[in-house]
């Protein structure tokens, strides 16, 4: 087997577990951004954590998407 689909199929993997494994804490962090929204505290919670994942799990998404495109056209 080439380097490009061992590439390919190490950067899929390792980042699915990667986002399952950090789900659960951003699920908190949104949990208590919401409840603090609603007892109306003075302190801000931030979200810029939240935001980067979202934006980690779309470019993961992006790259995966074109590794993928990327194996197909070289082993076709």
């Amino acid at each position: 087997m080439d380097s490009l689909l061992w590439i390919t199929v190490g950067f899929i993997v390792i980042g699915f577990v990667v986002l399952v494994f950090m789900k659960k804490s951003m699920e908190r962090k949104l949990a208590l951004i919401i409840e603090k929204e609603e007892s109306m505290e003075s302190e801000q919670t931030s979200t810029k954590p939240i935001v980067w994942w979202i934006w980690g799990a779309v470019l993961w998404g992006i790259v995966s998407i074109f590794l993928t495109v990327w194996s197909f056209s070289v082993y076709t």
